[in-house]
């Protein structure tokens, strides 16, 4: 048993964790890892609820589709908030400039992050417009383009982080889908969730966004020490997608405030 697990050990550090397959074999990972969260999700709401035997084939891969970016969505916003406040990696204390850091353990999630994206992406092509319009395919455009050149060039990956701290508010979200296709949308449950998504968008996509910009003013000098290609990604995605996410926030509000109004 020794001799099998050193060998395992010596695979992932060889192989699987090598400084130049990482880019590669994290993408794989992240959609097999979509793949299985995929199945688990369509086999465990088979077997527990049962609106699920009611729903629409496209209704049914929809709700497996969103158990799958619901886990991704927690992994990242882990990852992210532990790279971005309190690993090494990003630390002020050293004297590289910040935007040119990276490390494996940042390589590596990005890669699995850009599996989800790429699996997800696929799936709305797939079914357009069942899983989502032109909204959407910008949105994962960007991000996957993004997460891309900050895992193969090793720029910008504070940045890129910053931003998917942003996902923590997709399973508040998918779960406003699910209580509403469960034909729960005048419960406490949905109201609940109501507040809890206007406050989390908030705060991960107005307020962080708002700091993304000002330690972008802060480190400008180092943002230029960037490709010209990297430069742009830092100025115009997060630009686009805050424009995108005050759109998205204003049918937050109006929502809540329907919601609260009926509540009365």
């Amino acid at each position: 048993m020794n001799s099998y697990r050193y060998q395992a050990e010596l695979l992932v550090k060889d192989y699987l964790l090598a400084d130049s397959i990482i880019p590669y074999t994290s993408v794989l990972c992240g959609i097999f890892i979509c793949k299985m969260v995929y199945d688990v999700t369509q086999l465990v709401s088979s077997a527990n609820l049962k609106s699920y035997a009611s729903l629409t084939n496209i209704q049914r891969v929809e709700w497996n589709n969103r158990g799958m970016s619901t886990v991704h969505a927690i992994f990242i916003t882990v990852m992210s908030l532990y790279l971005v406040f309190f690993s090494d990696t990003f630390s002020d204390q050293l004297k590289e400039p910040v935007t040119l850091r990276s490390s494996n353990i940042s390589n590596f999630t990005l890669g699995v992050s850009a599996g989800y994206f790429v699996t997800d992406l696929a799936m709305i092509f797939w079914l357009y417009p069942s899983l989502g319009g032109l909204e959407y395919v910008l949105h994962h455009s960007l991000s996957l383009c993004s997460i891309a050149y900050a895992m193969f060039t090793g720029e910008g990956q504070l940045y890129t982080y910053m931003v998917l701290i942003s996902e923590t508010t997709t399973p508040e979200i998918n779960m406003r889908w699910f209580l509403d296709t469960a034909g729960m949308r005048r419960s406490s449950a949905y109201l609940i969730n109501g507040v809890m998504m206007f406050l989390a968008w908030l705060v991960a996509r107005i307020l962080l966004f708002f700091y993304l910009f000002y330690h972008i003013y802060l480190h400008y000098n180092e943002v230029l020490q960037m490709h010209a290609f990297g430069c742009f990604l830092v100025f115009m995605v997060p630009s686009v997608l805050f424009i995108m996410n005050m759109m998205w926030f204003t049918k937050i509000l109006k929502g809540l405030k329907k919601v609260l109004a009926k509540r009365q």
